[in-house]
């Protein structure tokens, strides 16, 4: 089925047209963002990502900064110019982010948000739809129409890799639900192997499978010192491992007709 592409800010997901949105998986402090944004950017990254409210399993757990974020992602998109998207996790946050994000992500344990889901949809911003933990994707389809019921048509699925019984990596990528999605909906799909695998060495490689099953764009977690982040470290990469995946990445799209 023919894909139909969605506007991030200047940049197009869909079509011939590939996206990488990439930056660290939580705002810990200026430096950090700052560095990490014009780092993306210079080595191709379309949108800059960053958590300014995280929903964590543990209630101990670093939370996000929430709106001491908001004057350095300000500064950020003012210093490389990039479309910036972050986690809404609760519909009374969309009026409050509205014009500090560019996309509104939609992380996987509120897929089935149908309240959130459906304040989106009255939005004119575009929507990152995230595959539930343990999400049929007959049920992330029917997810997606929540939005786009409410006349926002700007949706791009994004596969993060679900909850079976394997424990060798944080979740099972799902790889073949790009190659579905793509041919049974309209529907832009994005991979992201940094939740999908949860392991830093295994990022590049199934990013580069997932270009080879159709995903139209990546989203990765990129961090200075991914050692010492506050959330999700195990699975970001540094910057040269950064550089390195848009390398291989660079030399892929070509094969596949597409072009960043």
């Amino acid at each position: 089925m023919k894909t139909n592409p969605v506007q991030f800010g200047q940049s197009t997901v869909g079509g011939d047209q590939f996206m990488v949105i990439a930056g660290p998986c939580s705002i810990e402090n200026k430096n950090q963002l700052l560095d990490t944004a014009q780092f993306v950017k210079d080595h191709k990254a379309n949108v800059l990502r960053g958590g300014i409210f995280k929903l964590r399993t543990s209630p101990k757990s670093f939370q996000g900064l929430g709106h001491e974020a908001y004057e350095l992602v300000k500064l950020a998109k003012d210093n490389t110019q990039l479309p910036f998207i972050s986690e809404v996790t609760d519909p009374r946050q969309i009026n409050d982010m509205y014009d500090l994000v560019d996309v509104f992500q939609v992380g996987s344990r509120n897929m089935h948000n149908y309240e959130l889901l459906k304040e989106l949809g009255k939005t004119d911003k575009p929507v990152l739809l995230k595959r539930g933990l343990a999400g049929l994707v007959k049920e992330w389809l029917f997810a997606a129409d929540y939005i786009t019921d409410q006349g926002n048509e700007s949706v791009v699925l994004c596969e993060r890799g679900i909850r079976t019984f394997e424990t060798c990596t944080r979740n099972t990528f799902d790889i073949n639900a790009i190659a579905y999605v793509k041919r049974h909906s309209s529907f832009p799909v994005i991979a992201d192997p940094s939740h999908g695998t949860g392991d830093t060495h295994l990022v590049e490689p199934v990013s580069l499978a997932a270009i080879a099953a159709g995903a139209d764009g990546l989203i990765v977690e990129v961090h200075p010192k991914p050692s010492e982040a506050k959330s999700d470290g195990a699975q970001a990469l540094d910057f040269n491992q950064f550089e390195h995946l848009m390398s291989k990445v660079s030399q892929l799209l070509p094969i596949v007709n597409k072009q960043l």
